[in-house]
């Protein structure tokens, strides 16, 4: 390798470490970039070795393409089943004396024959914050479906040609997302700015992984074209904006709840126990009324489920969401647990908190004393170690007054190793990992 070869492949390295280490989770396999066109997988990929072996990414999230696959595919008639009454007491044990403040379901199915479901007030209802951002995804691949019912070709085209340049729909958002342009060799991360351009698969990417409030308006934007002019998308930005300015209100509001919502009684699932109701800024909000969002523990793993299942949509539908959640770079809150390391993990998690004043209390990010909501949706797959594993997560909660990301991160640990004896007959006992302070402030970083 020449010199300036060499410069620019440090430079990489370095300039990928620096985006790991400054928040945010970012999913789909790195292999994808030829058939998405979401740059940025191909300067992680480049950067990936040096990455594994300094630390910075964890085993589990190097698996290539076509490791991530549909489990359940081959069990259509899969059913949630009835909780089983010790597993549940288990799990209820680990959240001690805030067991009320919590909304938790883990369904075991390492052997789909013999399931264990445990479920702790699995009908808990509370906002969803960027968890409801799958059901954006749903809704695109929905609409992308019904558009181009017989053709997965024209959908992959939509995904991958279309290129959307950023509006007015995104402020006001501050988290940030990665730029990069191949060839290059540093991988930036900035907010999106009113005039970036990338294509439709980089949006959603940047939604789910970055968790872009940005990004998911922008999405939601283009949900309401998609939905309205059907074969006719994209259309111009002239004829878009023409659109949004001309139309009423009310109009635009039926639209796009049509778009968002009736994909998940479409696909079986409940509205009345998931929603995603409105835009996830704040000038998207005033553009397109929406209504309220919602969700419990139980609805979530049904969701996971029937992705596995490959009835979200179709199992090309339900496979390219299960790629948009795989995590490929840092963890974060649930997903940063340690035990969770060499485990393939599909993730997405919400926050939202706010405070009051209260004598001898400092409001902290993640920690409110009015709420504290934190949602966490995982799905985790252990390969190539003993015992293997297939199970879905889901934890919403709301203690106060407590770091809530590190909460839901030792929580992870528990339940993985909780879920780990039910197979681990005639094995040793696996260590407790060990956390430094480091990746425990790692934890409660992201969006």
């Amino acid at each position: 390798m020449n010199r300036s070869r060499s410069l620019s492949a440090v430079s990489l390295l370095l300039a990928a470490a620096m985006a790991f280490s400054a928040g945010g989770t970012h999913a789909y396999p790195l292999d994808g970039m030829e058939w998405t066109g979401i740059t940025r997988l191909e300067g992680y990929r480049l950067a990936m070795e040096p990455l594994v072996q300094a630390g910075r990414l964890a085993k589990g999230g190097t698996f290539p393409s076509d490791r991530v696959t549909l489990r359940m595919l081959g069990n259509p008639d899969f059913a949630l089943p009835a909780p089983d009454a010790a597993f549940s007491a288990k799990v209820a044990a680990l959240l001690e004396s805030e067991k009320s403040r919590y909304g938790v379901v883990v369904l075991d199915i390492t052997d789909p024959a013999n399931p264990k479901y445990a479920a702790v007030n699995p009908d808990k209802i509370q906002n969803p914050g960027s968890v409801g951002k799958v059901l954006v995804a749903l809704g695109i691949f929905q609409a992308l479906a019904d558009v181009y019912p017989d053709d997965l070709d024209a959908r992959r085209a939509i995904l991958k040609n279309t290129q959307l340049t950023a509006n007015g729909f995104i402020r006001k958002d501050s988290h940030v997302v990665p730029f990069y342009e191949i060839g290059g060799d540093r991988v930036r991360k900035r907010p999106i700015q009113e005039g970036d351009t990338a294509n439709l698969w980089t949006y959603l990417d940047w939604m789910c992984s970055s968790s872009s409030n940005a990004a998911a308006a922008m999405l939601m934007s283009q949900l309401v074209l998609l939905k309205h002019f059907g074969t006719e998308y994209p259309v111009p930005v002239a004829r878009a904006d023409a659109f949004f300015a001309d139309s009423k209100k009310t109009d635009l509001q039926r639209i796009f709840l049509d778009a968002i919502t009736t994909p998940v009684t479409r696909n079986g699932l409940d509205l009345k126990a998931l929603r995603q109701g409105s835009f996830f800024t704040r000038e998207g909000k005033k553009r397109v009324p929406g209504t309220s969002s919602h969700a419990t523990a139980r609805e979530l793993l049904r969701f996971m489920l029937k992705m596995e299942q490959g009835k979200l949509v179709d199992p090309f539908s339900s496979l390219e969401i299960k790629r948009l959640l795989y995590l490929s770079d840092r963890r974060i809150r649930y997903g940063s647990s340690p035990a969770l390391a060499n485990a393939a993990v599909y993730f997405k998690s919400g926050s939202l908190y706010s405070c009051k004043p209260e004598e001898g209390f400092t409001c902290k990010k993640y920690q409110g004393n009015r709420l504290n909501y934190l949602n966490s949706v995982a799905g985790v797959e252990v390969y190539d170690e003993q015992p293997e594993l297939h199970y879905i997560s889901v934890v919403l909660s709301n203690v106060l007054r407590k770091n809530s990301a590190v909460e839901h991160q030792t929580l992870a640990t528990r339940i993985h190793r909780l879920v780990e004896s039910f197979h681990s007959v005639g094995m040793p006992p696996k260590a407790e990992p060990q956390i430094s302070e480091e990746e425990l402030l790692n934890a409660a970083e992201g969006n």
